[in-house]
């Protein structure tokens, strides 16, 4: 069940997701202290710094996806050991199986994020893979309905 600091952080993270220049997928994300609330870190989807986010690259899906660091990848770098133990939220979608890697490595216990839709074309597949990686290693995963 989310609280009300969970809705805030998920407020939290939709605001930093508009802050990606990515034209089709904007993603937020905010590791948070699970105890005080403090906010850690926080990321959204782009280029790695001093790379050009040219409109052909951000609309050239393949150069794209090479190219990009996920929101939640940002927020684990700037956090490093902070993330020991700390929940992560992120907005809209769920993190793929690649950053569910990372996030049980940074020792996150805990994922909160909108309910993914396991049925979707390109995204249901990752969203079911990083849902099993994160409940076999004992990160707890709570989804926000859809409204």
């Amino acid at each position: 069940m989310l609280d009300k600091w969970d809705m805030r952080f998920l407020e939290l993270a939709e605001h930093i997701s508009r802050w990606s220049k990515d034209p089709s997928t904007q993603v937020g994300a905010v590791i948070t202290h699970t105890r005080s609330k403090r906010v850690l870190s926080m990321g959204f989807n782009g280029f790695p710094a001093g790379v050009e986010d040219t409109e052909e690259r951000l609309t050239d899906r393949g150069t794209k996806y090479e190219m990009v660091v996920h929101a939640e990848q940002n927020a684990l770098m700037f956090a490093g050991e902070r993330a020991e133990g700390a929940t992560l939220y992120v907005h809209p979608l769920p993190p793929c199986a690649r950053c569910a890697v990372l996030i049980i490595q940074s020792g996150i216990k805990r994922v909160v994020c909108d309910q993914p839709d396991f049925e979707h074309e390109r995204w249901g597949e990752q969203a079911r893979i990083a849902d099993t990686m994160f409940r076999e290693s004992g990160v707890e995963v709570d989804y926000r309905p859809p409204e």
